[in-house]
Parts: C-alpha cells; structure tokens; sequence
C-alpha cells in the first residue's frame, strides 16, 4: 500500500481537478442552455405564448408533483408520458395532417410514398429551422405550426382538466381528474409543454444539433444520434476496459498488508454508551417505522401502473394520486436512509472520541425533534400542492418543488440543510479529541471527517435555482444533489464508515483501513465528480457535457469490479472470530451493499450509461431498474446495516433472537431480485425496442403500455413485491422486538 501523504495528494488533485470542469461547464450550460423568448409569435404577429407563460408553466408544471407525473426530457416518472416527446409527435402529426389538407385536400395517412416525403421536408426545415431572435426576444414559428400547437394545446387541456372522452386515457397514465383545475393554470402548463419540446426540435444557432443533442428520436424531422453520440460511447467503453485493465495490474502488482490477528475478544464488550448514544435509538426506532411506511406507499405508487386511479376498486386517488404517492415512495426512502446514516455518526463519534461533549444528548435530541418536522412538513406540502390548495409562490416555498429527489418545498430544504450542519457540528466535535491523538486512526477520521462536511455542504446545491430558474440550470444543479450528495460523498462516507467499523472491531488494522478508504475515496470520485454530467447529456446543455460525461461516468464502473474481493473479505471476517458471530447480519447486510454495488450500480448502471444506449432508454423502466437496484440495494441495505451494527454495540452483552433477521436479509434480497429480473428489466427492454423502432413517444404510449404482455409484467411485480415488502416489515418487528426483548434471547457468555 502507497504511502499516507501520497493518497492524500491524490484525493485531493482529483477533487479540485474534477470540481474545476464540473464548474467550467455549469458556466457553459448557464450561456448555452435553450433561451426563453420573450414572445411566441406567429409570422403575421400574432402572440401565441408569452415568457411569463412558459415561465409560469413551469411553476404549474412543479406543483403538480412534475417529475412524479410522467417526465420531461426523460427524467421523471414511468407511467404518464413523456410530456416533451408526447406534445413534440403530437405537434408534427398535427402540422403534416394541416399541410397535407392544403396542398392535397387530405390528411397525410392517405397520401402516397413521394408525397409524404415531399411534406416531411417541408416539415423538418419547418420545425429544425431556428426562429429565436435574440434582439428582439421574440421566437417566429409558421402559421401552419402555430394552428398545430393550438390542436395540441386543446387536448392537453382536456387531459389535465375533466373531459369525460379522456377518462380512461387519463386512467392510463394515472392522472386524478381534474389533475388541474384552474383553467389559467392548464394555459401556462401548455406553454411550458411547448417550449420543452421546441428545445428538443429546433437546433442550436450554427450546429445542425438541437438543443437537447437530437433527442428524443424522432423520425419525421431526422430527430436521430449524432455522430458525437456514437463516438463518445465507443471511447467511454475504451476507457472503460482501460480503466479496469490499470486497476487490476495496479492491484495484483501492490503489495500485500501483513496478516493482522483478529482479538480473541469483543473489542466492544467493555463499550458503555454514553446518554448521547442511547438517545440515538429513537432514530433507529423512526427509521423502521418510515421503512414500513415506505413500502406501503410503494404498493400503491406501482399498483397505479396497472389500475391508474384506484387500488383493488378503491378510488384512493381521489385522496392520494399516483404524483403524491411516488413522492412520498421517493422521500421516505431518502429520509429513512439518511436518518440511519446521520443516527450511525452520532452514535460513533463519542465512543471514538473517548468522551461525551457537554449538551451532546440536547444537540441529538433537538435534532431528532427537527427531523421529525422536516419529514412530517414536507410530506404534508407535497400532498397540499399536488392536490392544488396553494398558490404558485406559496407551494414553491412549502408544498412541491417537481424536481425528484429534491421534491419539498425551499423552506423545508433550508431546515433540512441546517440540520445537517448541526449534525456535522455535533459529529466533529465529538471526534475532535481522537483526530488530535490518534495517529494510527487519523487518516480515517480524517476522511470520515471529509465525507462528512461533503454531506452537509453538498445539499446546500439544492438551493441553488428559484422559482423560475430555466429547466437546464435547475437539472444542473439538482444531479449535484442526486449524483455528487448521493451516489458521491455517501459512496465515500460508505466506504470510509464500514472501514471504520472493521477497525474499531479489530478485524483490520486502522491504519491500513485509512490508506485502503482514501484510495477507494479516490478511485470513486475520478469518475463520480465529472461523471455526473451523464445525467445531462439531454438536457439542453452543449455537446462537451456529453463527451466528459460520457468517458468519466464510464470510469465510475472501475471501482465496482473489485467489490467480488470486498465481499469476499466482509464473509471472511464475518467467520473469523466465534464473539464476530454476534455481528454476523450486520456484515451481512455490508456484503449485500458489495454485491448490489456490483449489479445495481454497475451492471445496470452501465446498461445505460454509454450515450448511445441512453439516448433510446433515457424515461424508460431500465431506469428504474438501476434505480432500484442501486438505491436501496446500496445505500438501503448499507442503512440497514448500519443501523444494525449501532444497536448491536448500544448494548453488547445480550444475544440477538435472529430468526427474524434471517428472514428478513433472504426476503430483501431475494424480493428485490425477483422485482428487476420479472418484470422491471423485461419492461424495460421491450420499451428499448419501440423507442428504437418508433421513438419514445411510443415507448411511452397508452397504445404500447397497456398491452397485455406490458400489463402481465407489471402485475408479475407483485411476486418480488410481495417478499420484499415481508423482508421491511421484519426488519421494523425486529427494531420493535429490541424494546419488548422478542428480539433478545439471553445474555452472552463471554462477556
């Protein structure tokens, strides 16, 4: 192993180096992102939309639920439509049947071969040819295009509203009726439609390439990859197999660590909490009951797919539409996850530290006061804004922002990210005293220190767009909070965390530990930092985004073909000790995270991660496959186990009943397997096939979703559904079963 202060510098040049493009091309997409015009007029001046209407759509758009009701520009939800690449072939199937009529008397299905090709011409240098004049403000469209949007326009008022002839359309796609009922606010909502379709179809001034790199596909104007597309993806595989290639010569080339002797004791049998560590057991208790309330949430949210407004005949969406029950799915997994982490810190840090802070237990217990707030606040807003109860300005602030994973209001993400200074404040100085002195530990802490100020900062990038900040930059910004806060600095804080754990339990030495996370640490963000940029490959942003992010998101898999050794490892010291045995499904739970880092983040994530691939399944069900698999499979299994092995060391001298445990960690497993490999992946390859054959409007479509292969995979759902579900609920029974002792069997003996 390389030497401390080698490492260090390492971490650091890729951190500055990284954030430095990062931040280079956040200044490009905030000049080249889709202007909004001023005006939207027709060649004779008459106004269609107006800049405040886009502007305000975009605001009706988020309150309600935006991302958790179908997607724009590919990033939402799964069971409405694309309303982007739905409003785009929605639009050019209007013009081509409105000029058809005029040059031929009929509409186009009729015409013959020649000339639908001559109307198709005529089309795309219609709607390709940019009309945004930046002097004036203003952007020209045809007439011809103007009489379309208004056909368009009149049915997605119809569909947000209560016409009765789109009911089971709007069952389809599990709208609530009316989904809108201000009719002003169903007339912005269409302008901000208009505009994110028009970024997709029109190019960018001099390239030849739309705004959003030619997506979605779409035949009748040329809508197809670019040659940039394909070129990236072959040099992001190239340096993928590269990547791997160095890793493994560097692995097998490095020396190896000195055996190390695992204790013959428990190293944490003579651990006394202190009162700041047992006030840390609510939040465990907080955690298995959002865990139990996720999961019901999530039955509805994936039973909506199959019955749109309704569960088993009852009319739940009248109270609870699908928008706000995939909200609620989403943020209690964020919540539960994260409580878990945050409850892990505190529980550690002064038994690290080797003393109780004055005010600690105060500090914890406010903190979980705040928690309890932010979580029951939020939810409340987002359901009082989907369901229309407050004003624009009112729900931006309180009720739901659309963004998913950011979906509460501003004011509940201020609190949040001052709660997460305050925890930092209550972790670092806690761990102060053992930084200072221990040396053989310092490089951890250290690094546990980073990745811990990273979590608190890193959500502060959720602040940074407003209520009417273009669709571009927000996306910019929110996959700092999603890409960097998430699957970055919580990757770090992960590795740094369980290394430190193995530590303290003497099954490896501390100072190897330290050296093996900073480089792991270091290894993740080469790819990670710059890597978030595959996020953005189609939202309006210039075609450098797509190179960066195609090579370094490509890197990020690297690290993941060595996760086989870390389980590997995980299962060695889960055995190599008969007192480890009490620790047994906590580590199990860790080599879980290793093996659905393996599969979920790369194996799935990969899946769709060259541009090419991602350019027909962006907005398909292979993304919530990698969601799925990745999220809970990483960092909810890893919660879990964290949360474990913190109850475990709260009291070491009694013997866990794990019947229950057993049951749940093979129910998880097995349950969240069954859910991708029957029917999320099918799902998402059979949409694979229509968006490459037809494009994603149809992918996307009532016509191609509600057929009965489609349906018939979704309700197979139930089956890993089902033993998942049973695993989450075990887990809350064992938390409970903690306090009522069913989940204690007796003392242990060699204590």
């Amino acid at each position: 192993m390389i030497s401390s202060r080698k490492v260090w510098i390492a971490f650091w040049s890729v951190v500055v180096l990284s954030f430095a493009v990062l931040g280079y091309y956040g200044y490009q997409i905030y000049q080249e992102a889709p202007p909004i015009p001023d005006r939207v007029v027709t060649t004779d001046g008459a106004v269609i939309f107006t800049g405040d209407d886009i502007r305000t759509g975009q605001q009706v758009w988020q309150s309600i639920g935006g991302h958790q009701l179908g997607s724009v520009w590919g990033h939402g939800a799964y069971v409405a439509p694309d309303w982007s690449a739905d409003w785009l072939h929605r639009e050019l199937v209007a013009m081509l049947d409105l000029m058809a009529l005029r040059s031929h008397g009929q509409e186009y299905d009729p015409l013959t071969p020649p000339q639908q090709a001559a109307l198709r011409e005529s089309l795309r240098l219609d709607v390709r040819t940019n009309g945004y004049d930046k002097a004036s403000g203003d952007l020209t469209i045809s007439a011809v295009r103007a009489e379309a949007v208004g056909r368009v326009a009149g049915h997605y008022d119809a569909l947000f509203g209560d016409d009765a002839s789109l009911d089971e359309l709007r069952e389809d796609y599990a709208m609530r009726k009316p989904t809108i009922e201000d009719p002003e606010r169903r007339a912005s909502l269409r302008a901000f439609f208009f505009w994110t379709s028009w970024a997709c179809s029109t190019d960018r001034p001099g390239t030849g390439i739309t705004y959003t790199n030619n997506w979605p596909a779409e035949d009748l104007i040329d809508n197809r990859p670019t040659t940039a597309i394909f070129m990236w993806s072959m040099i992001s595989i190239l340096g993928l197999l590269a990547g791997i290639g160095a890793l493994v010569w560097y692995m097998a080339a490095g020396k190896k660590d000195e055996e190390h002797l695992v204790p013959g004791e428990d190293p944490l049998l003579g651990l006394k909490p202190t009162p700041s560590m047992l006030a840390t057991v609510k939040y465990f208790w907080v955690v298995a009951a959002l865990m139990v309330v996720q999961i019901i949430v999530g039955i509805i949210t994936a039973h909506y797919g199959v019955e749109g407004q309704a569960f088993f005949g009852i009319e739940l969406a009248k109270w609870l539409p699908y928008s706000v029950a995939r909200t609620w799915h989403v943020q209690l997994g964020i919540f539960w996850i994260a409580t878990a982490w945050l409850a892990t810190g505190l529980f550690v840090a002064p038994a690290v530290g080797g003393k109780e802070p004055p005010f600690q237990r105060l500090g914890v217990n406010v903190l979980f006061g705040s928690l309890l707030v932010i979580v029951v606040g939020s939810l409340v807003g987002e359901w009082l804004g989907v369901m229309q109860k407050l004003d624009l300005g009112t729900n931006f602030w309180f009720g739901h922002q659309g963004y998913e994973y950011v979906d509460l209001g501003r004011f509940w993400q201020i609190y949040l990210f001052a709660g997460l200074f305050i925890w930092l404040f209550l972790l670092i100085r806690a761990l102060l005293p053992a930084i200072k002195s221990d040396k053989e530990s310092g490089p951890l802490l250290r690094l546990f220190a980073v990745a811990s100020a990273a979590i608190a900062l890193f959500y502060g990038a959720g602040l940074m767009w407003g209520s009417h900040t273009p669709l571009s930059i927000v996306e910019y910004w929110r996959w700092w909070v999603v890409h960097l806060w998430v699957e970055g600095f919580f990757e770090v804080f992960a590795t740094v965390v369980i290394a430190f754990l193995f530590a303290r339990m003497g099954l490896v030495r501390a100072s190897t530990a330290g050296k093996a996370a900073i480089f792991s640490s270091t290894i993740y963000l080469t790819g990670g930092i710059i890597g978030t940029m595959h996020h953005l490959y189609f939202a309006g942003t210039p075609t450098g985004v797509l190179a960066w992010g195609a090579v370094f998101s490509a890197l990020e898999i690297v690290p993941l073909v060595l996760v086989g050794f870390e389980a590997v490892q995980n299962l060695r010291e889960a055995k190599s000790a008969e007192w480890v045995t009490h620790y047994r499904w906590p580590i199990y739970f860790f080599v879980a995270v290793a093996f659905w880092n393996l599969i979920g983040a790369g194996l799935f994530g990969f899946l769709i991660n060259p541009p090419l691939a991602l350019y027909y399944m962006q907005g398909l069900n292979l993304t919530p496959l990698h969601g799925h698999t990745a999220f809970f499979g990483v960092y909810g299994m890893l919660g879990i186990g964290l949360m474990l092995f913190s109850l475990r060391a709260m009291n070491t001298q009694v013997v866990w009943n794990t019947k229950v445990l057993r049951f749940s960690f093979w129910s998880l497993n097995i349950g969240l397997a069954l859910m991708a490999l029957i029917s999320l992946l099918p799902i998402g390859l059979l949409q694979t096939v229509a968006a490459v054959q037809h494009g994603l409007w149809y992918a996307r479509s009532a016509e191609f979703m509600q057929q009965d292969l489609l349906q018939n995979l979704r309700w197979l759902r139930v089956v890993g559904d089902v033993i998942f579900s049973l695993g989450m609920v075990g887990i809350g029974v064992f938390i409970a079963g903690l306090t009522t002792g069913w989940s204690v069997k007796g003392t242990r003996q060699d204590g």
